[in-house]
Order: C-alpha cells, then sequence, then structure tokens
C-alpha cells in the first residue's frame, strides 16, 4: 500500500489499496461511474456504515450530474479501472452524506429514493424532516464527523456509450423529458396498455421530484414543479383506475387533496375508486364537492350519481339474497340436526309403546325364574324337613330325601316353568350378531338427511 498523499483538494487523503489497469480514463459530464463502495467512522473499530458489495449492487453515477455528495466525483476521477483505494474525508466534505445513504439505502431494497408515493399525516411529515429513519444516519446528521471512503471503479462509459436514463439526466435535461414521458403515457392509455403508461407517469414524477427538491417548498418554482407532478399523478391514477386498483387510487388523490384542497378531478377520480369499492357515503361527498368546485361538472356529476344510486340497490339486492340463503342453509342444518340427534320421548305413549311397556323383558323373565327357583327350593327343603325329625347333615340337605319326595320336587318345578313361559308371558328371542348387522344396514338406508326438505323437493 502506498503512502497517504494528499490530493489536489483540501481535506482529502488517499491511500491506494490495489493499482488499477491502463490509462486514467477520461471524465466528462455526462460519463457514467459504475464502481462499489464502503463507508466508515473514523474510530479504532473501522465501523462501517453502508457496504455496497453486502447490498448486492454496485453504485452507479453520472459526472457532471448535480450529485449530492459531490466529493465523490473528485474520489472517482482520481482513479484507473479496477483500482480500489481509500480516502478519508474531512467532516465538511461528509455532510451531506446522511441524506445520500438514505436514498442509496431505499434503492437497495427496491424503493423509490424520492418517496413520492409514500404517504403520510403532517405529524409524521414533521418527524420525518427531523429523522431520516435510520438511527445511525440520524446520529451522524446531529454530529457531523470525518469518514472514510473505500471505493472500486469497475467500469467508465462516455455519454455517448449508454442509454442515459432518467436518473441520470441533469436537472435541465430531466425538465425536458418530462412533457416526452407524459405525452408517451397519454398515448399508450389511449392504446388501453395502462400499466406500460404508468411506468411513463411515474418516470415523469421521478424527474420532476429530483428538480422539486432543489427548490425551496411553497415557493414560486416549487409550486409550479408541485403542479406539474399533480397533473401525472392522477393520469397515473386513472390508469390505476382502469387497472381496478381502487385502494391505492384513493390513497394518492388523498394525498393530493390533502395538500391541495382544489384538486377537482382528484375529488372525482376518488368519488369514482369509491363508487367501485361500494363506499356510498364517501362517494356521493366527493362527487358534491366535485360540483362545489366546478359547476359545470353538473351533467356528469349527476350520472355518476345515478349510477351510484343504481349499484348500491344491486348491491342490497344481492345482500338481502345472500343473507336469505344463508338463514335458509342454517335452518335446512338445524332440521337435519334434530333428525339425527332427537329430544327425549314426550310424556304420552302410543298405543304400540304402551304395549311394549306392558311386556316383561328377557332380564326381568330370567330374574323371577331364578327367584321362582330359589323360592321352590327353600319350600321343597321345608318339606323334606317337615316330614321327619331328623337334624340335617353337614355333607348334604337332600341325603334322606326318598326317591318319591324327588319325583314330586321334579313334577312341580316343571309346573312352574310351563306357567312362565305361556303364550301371555313369552319370552322375545334374543338378536343374534347377523340380525344386528341387518338391522343397522336397514336403518342406514333411510337417513334424516333423506328426509330434509332440500332432498325432498328433488
Amino acid at each position: 500500500m502506498e503512502d497517504s498523499m494528499m490530493l489536489g483538494v483540501e481535506g482529502i487523503k488517499k491511500s491506494i489499496l490495489y493499482g488499477g489497469t491502463g490509462e486514467k480514463p477520461k471524465f466528462v459530464t455526462g460519463t457514467k461511474v459504475t464502481f462499489h463502495f464502503r463507508t466508515q467512522l473514523c474510530n479504532d473499530e473501522r465501523t462501517v456504515i453502508d457496504d455496497s458489495k453486502k447490498a448486492g449492487m454496485p453504485m452507479e453515477m453520472v459526472i457532471g450530474n448535480m450529485f449530492k455528495l459531490d466529493v465523490w466525483e473528485t474520489l472517482l476521477m482520481s482513479m484507473h479501472i479496477g483500482e480500489v483505494a481509500e480516502f478519508w474525508c474531512d467532516v465538511f466534505h461528509t455532510g451531506m452524506y446522511p441524506i445520500v445513504a438514505k436514498s442509496l439505502r431505499r434503492i437497495a431494497v427496491g424503493k423509490d429514493p424520492v418517496d413520492w408515493h409514500i404517504h403520510t399525516c403532517g405529524m409524521a411529515n414533521m418527524f420525518a424532516y427531523h429523522s431520516l429513519g435510520y438511527d445511525d444516519l440520524d446520529e451522524l446528521q446531529k454530529e457531523p464527523q470525518p469518514l472514510y471512503f473505500v471505493m472500486e471503479l469497475l467500469k467508465v462509459q462516455q455519454p455517448s456509450e449508454y442509454d442515459r436514463e432518467s436518473w441520470a439526466l441533469n436537472d435541465e435535461e430531466r425538465l425536458k423529458a418530462v412533457p416526452v414521458l407524459h405525452g408517451q403515457g397519454n398515448k399508450l392509455f389511449k392504446q388501453g396498455r395502462y400499466e406500460d403508461a404508468t411506468l411513463k407517469y411515474k418516470e415523469a414524477i421521478m424527474c420532476i421530484k429530483n428538480v422539486q427538491t432543489k427548490e425551496k417548498a411553497w415557493e414560486a418554482p416549487w409550486l409550479r414543479l408541485e403542479k406539474m407532478a399533480n397533473t401525472l399523478t392522477l393520469n397515473y391514477c386513472q390508469c390505476l383506475l382502469c387497472m381496478e386498483e381502487y385502494y391505492e387510487v384513493i390513497e394518492h388523490t388523498s394525498d393530493i387533496i390533502n395538500q391541495h384542497p382544489g384538486a377537482m378531478k382528484a375529488f372525482y377520480l376518488r368519488g369514482k375508486a369509491h363508487m367501485e369499492v361500494w363506499n356510498e357515503a364517501e362517494a356521493r361527498d366527493d362527487f358534491m364537492r366535485v360540483l362545489d368546485l366546478d359547476p359545470g361538472m353538473k351533467k356528469t356529476i349527476k350520472k355518476e350519481l345515478a349510477v351510484l344510486k343504481m349499484r348500491m340497490e344491486l348491491k342490497n339486492e344481492e345482500d338481502r339474497l345472500m343473507y336469505k340463503g344463508m338463514f335458509a342453509k342454517m335452518a335446512r342444518e338445524q332440521e337435519s340436526l334434530e333428525l339425527e340427534n332427537p329430544e327425549e320421548a314426550p310424556l304420552e305413549q302410543t298405543g304400540e309403546e304402551q304395549t311394549n311397556s306392558t311386556q316383561t323383558s328377557p332380564e326381568q323373565i330370567t330374574s323371577a325364574q331364578e327367584v321362582t327357583q330359589e323360592v321352590v327350593s327353600q319350600e321343597e327343603i321345608s318339606t323334606v324337613l317337615s316330614s321327619s325329625d331328623h337334624e340335617i347333615p353337614e355333607q348334604s340337605t337332600t341325603q334322606n330325601v326318598t326317591p318319591e319326595q324327588l319325583e314330586a320336587v321334579q313334577t312341580f318345578l316343571e309346573q312352574s316353568a310351563s306357567e312362565e313361559t305361556s303364550p301371555e308371558h313369552t319370552t322375545p328371542e334374543p338378536t343374534y350378531p347377523e340380525q344386528a348387522d341387518q338391522d343397522l344396514v336397514s336403518s342406514e338406508q333411510m337417513t334424516p338427511a333423506e328426509t330434509t326438505p332440500e332432498n325432498t323437493s328433488q
């Protein structure tokens, strides 16, 4: 690494870390340079603030394009292609870096650096004026300090070697490009190419906003540019309306109305967007505001109000039918649920239920038989005991019973069993597994769903 050497500019020191190749390029107004950069604090840790390589994209800049951090032009114009150099820059060269860094960070994540499409309330705008949205940049803005810039020059293109985009133009060229882009957008809109038209309008707005940032707010030059930007923004919104991006239309037009309450076209487009998303009250208010601002729009607004009324009537009818169908479906589902899960039987019983209730269940008959047999056994034993004065032997209570007595007892038991199984008290036969399966199939063939109103009407 070469020793630090002073350039021909006060407050800058350069150290070459890696030498470049070839002769030093020519840097004229309009020359496009592509490079990587790394910004570091002048502390012991050399804290990195930004690094284009980590962001994944190199930086592009056009010489003579009034870049806010003009010291970068000086640094790059001292380099060869492929060279890597470290520059120490004093604080009076780095005061604008926080603002530049904010734009570069937004570009790196795919956002527009001028924030023209971001809409915030007045309090948020006041806060944004004092904050850049990044803590490290806010701190650097409060207390400016010297910085290190490590630059790697990748490519140098002369003005005739590339197609210049709007960002690469100077202010005069940007203002000249605006009417051209405006006309191209209008032509594409008439052709129905709304998305392509939005790109032209947006590019024109970017050109205006870039120039407008260098003017003092609310003074004549700034207001003239603001009027041009609003016209293009409303054209942009008209394309969005055709693309059915209604909420974005409401957002952009509301921003214009907040800053310029007399923008009649903004009220008109917002009213149409509100109508498309069924905001009846908001749409009506916007259309009436159009009439206040321009009574000549009476015929157009009358037509729009008639369309609004018709659309809301259709919407209300659709809602009514939808809710009617929803309630009918709920009723069918409730009826089906009741059929599948019937409530407890009523107190009154049918004739069949009464007949069934008088019949004795198999369990009840079996229990009765057991009780009867027990009683008969007790009677048998009593009879046997009464016929003999001897004590009962421990081995068996029927040891001394005669054959005749046993025969009499057997006859008595048979007679009792025949009475219990008489036709008047016939015990139902048990249901076998095969029969149970058949019963289940037959019950499934007639489910409650088949008796619902929806199916019976078919």
